[in-house]
């Protein structure tokens, strides 16, 4: 005699937990905390292992601010000032902007960038802003505003780059180092967006600096 076989419930299947993590707190806008400012790591020990003309390679033994045990390779520099030299004359909102053409051994090609260069050691930035645009492109400004600061590639260079913008353009003799080739134009500001957009300028600074100037001016214009 055959037997019948009970139906057996499927069990539901379990839903899948709720993760207790706060959306608001990943979405809320980063605030800078001023505790940061004061933590640092505690060098245990820095080594030279490369010391060239612009630059010194060191190899750090740290203890991270939150006790954590490492060790990095750091590329030390003086630091370096960016000048976006503007010329509002004949048009505020849309004035022309010094950029520059230069061969980057590095990149393999030619760049379109802002004048700039490294600060002798102990100099002041303003000094050296004042001195790398009349050196690379003849200019003086009459007056100078810091734009914004920024690290380039804070995973492994200390290099900090200082930017400034110079107004009241005035015309003089350029006097590049030896190893510079330079030749340098004027370009409207939204003739130099438009090279952005287009992938014509791909040096860091310029991207930064440019972008950096136009949203603010944007911004101002909207108030």
């Amino acid at each position: 005699m055959a037997t019948r076989k009970t139906a057996t419930k499927a069990k539901p299947k379990s839903k899948p937990k709720k993760l207790k993590t706060s959306l608001a707190k990943r979405t809320s806008p980063a605030k800078e905390d001023p505790r940061d400012a004061k933590l640092t790591a505690e060098l245990v020990s820095s080594k030279v292992v490369f010391k060239g003309r612009l630059f010194r390679v060191m190899h750090d033994k740290i203890i991270e601010p939150d006790g954590t045990r490492q060790e990095r390779d750091v590329i030390r520099h003086n630091g370096s000032v960016v000048i976006l030299a503007l010329d509002k004359s004949k048009r505020k909102k849309d004035p022309y902007i010094v950029i520059e053409r230069q061969y980057r051994h590095a990149a393999n090609q030619y760049l379109w960038e802002l004048p700039a260069g490294k600060l002798d050691p102990g100099e002041d930035a303003l000094a050296g802003a004042k001195r790398e645009l009349a050196e690379e492109t003849g200019y003086g400004a009459k007056k100078w505003k810091p734009l914004i600061e920024y690290f380039a590639s804070p995973g492994f260079l200390g290099e900090s780059m200082k930017v400034f913008t110079a107004e009241g353009l005035v015309a003089g003799d350029a006097h590049p180092e030896e190893d510079e080739h330079i030749e340098f134009r004027l370009v409207r500001l939204s003739d130099v967006l438009k090279m952005i957009d287009k992938g014509a300028i791909l040096d860091g600074k310029t991207l930064t600096s440019v972008l950096f100037y136009a949203r603010q001016q944007g911004q101002k214009g909207r108030k």
